[in-house]
């Protein structure tokens, strides 16, 4: 085993965006910053998920933006007290990026895409004296206590007065994320609650014949209906996609924490679809009762309910076939859709994870108590929330806690 290399200030563990702001803050203190990372670049989920247009941050006015964090917002605030959105999108303004607010509240970069913020980023942080060393995999750590890294050239091994941890969840693992440090925190007595996927979609079991002629089509508008586990009922309206094992889209992942948490208790989670929202239910049943003049009912639910291709086969895929000349079982059915959930979709599909490092594991610097000098931020931390740029805002904010925290524990020679 070849000798530790000593490192002079701060190491930070993974190039996500709360590695790159606990590296920003840390320079900017003056300490010396070493950032590894497994892949051959920085950033690559940060670049994928600004694929279709970098969503940065929200504009929603807090507290209610903290309440989007759900068990976990009062923690999540007291970081947003001290690098919330608007503080991103200023900081985004410095590196020559403005944003503007879209009509759903979300936040973009004019241009809308990801790689000119993240190669600016990163070239002012090499400038500023970031060291950056890809291609190195943690291992975890040696029985010595020093970090372990996966190098082309082999093993090293390295000291470091602090260290930072951003290493992200378990949700494509292909960028990075795999969660292997799960294991390696649990063996130093780390409190690590189990990853589970998070902004994901979810099985239901179609009939081969839906699956085979609807995957991929788009439910849209729908309002959505299901009940918290207190039994109250909630709905939103939004847009789905029909899967070949399921349902995802925009309004599933937005309640993706509760069907997955009602799955876990019960086993099963039942979500109910409104597919006609601009019709109440007395006018569905006049509509209905119109003569088909020997149209299918297929045919019929098209002309008179303005049901589409997809959001008729629902009805199919659901309705007993003994009702189908049931007009009010059909316009019920078209009002209050049944879907029973079965499962999430593995973690490797999600968009995000659930779980991670319980935050009382760490004191108010995000320093692991059991651990002095190693700090944690970003997605590996237990935290959740729904798309929208509200997982972005956390990990800025929870990078630059840790990275500050870092700062005050080297600066106090412990």
């Amino acid at each position: 085993m070849p000798s530790p290399l000593a490192l002079p200030g701060l190491a930070i563990i993974g190039g996500g965006p709360a590695g790159l702001m606990a590296a920003e803050v840390a320079r900017a203190a003056g300490v010396e910053v070493d950032l590894f990372e497994a892949k051959g670049s920085v950033g690559r989920k940060f670049l994928i998920a600004g694929k279709g247009g970098l969503n940065l941050t929200h504009g929603e006015p807090r507290p209610a933006f903290d309440r989007r964090y759900g068990s976990r917002s009062a923690e999540v605030g007291a970081w947003l007290d001290d690098f919330d959105a608007d503080a991103l999108r200023e900081w985004a303004r410095g590196l020559g990026v403005e944003t503007f607010i879209g009509s759903s509240g979300r936040v973009f970069p004019l241009d809308r895409k990801a790689a000119p913020l993240l190669r600016g980023w990163v070239r002012r942080l090499r400038e500023d004296g970031v060291r950056f060393h890809v291609q190195h995999r943690w291992l975890g750590w040696n029985d010595d206590g020093a970090l372990r890294f996966a190098t082309p050239e082999g093993e090293i091994v390295a000291n470091a007065p602090a260290t930072v941890l951003a290493l992200g969840g378990g949700s494509w693992p292909e960028l990075g994320s795999d969660g292997a440090w799960e294991a390696w925190l649990r063996d130093r007595g780390i409190d690590v609650a189990p990853l589970e996927p998070s902004n994901c979609g979810f099985d239901i079991g179609w009939s081969e014949h839906f699956a085979t002629r609807h995957a991929g089509a788009p439910l849209k508008p729908v309002v959505a209906f299901w009940h918290d586990e207190n039994g109250k009922e909630h709905s939103l309206q939004g847009e789905c996609v029909a899967t070949a094992t399921g349902i995802e889209g925009s309004l599933v992942y937005a309640l993706s924490a509760t069907l997955r948490d009602e799955i876990t208790r019960v086993g099963e989670a039942w979500l109910h679809l409104d597919l006609a929202p601009g019709r109440d239910i007395e006018r569905l049943r006049r509509e209905l009762s119109k003569p088909r003049a020997g149209r299918s009912l297929s045919e019929h639910l098209r002309r008179q309910a303005g049901l589409d291709g997809v959001k008729v086969a629902l009805v199919h895929e659901v309705l007993d076939p003994s009702q189908r000349g049931d007009v009010d079982a059909i316009a019920t059915t078209i009002k209050r859709l049944p879907l029973r959930l079965l499962r999430a979709r593995p973690i490797a599909e999600a968009i995000s994870s659930a779980g991670g490092v319980r935050l009382e594991a760490m004191d108010q610097h995000s320093m692991l108590r059991s651990m002095p000098g190693v700090f944690c931020a970003g997605e590996m931390l237990d935290w959740e929330a729904p798309t929208g740029g509200y997982l972005l805002t956390a990990c800025y904010a929870s990078g630059r806690r840790a990275g500050l925290g870092a700062v005050e524990w080297i600066n106090s020679g412990q």
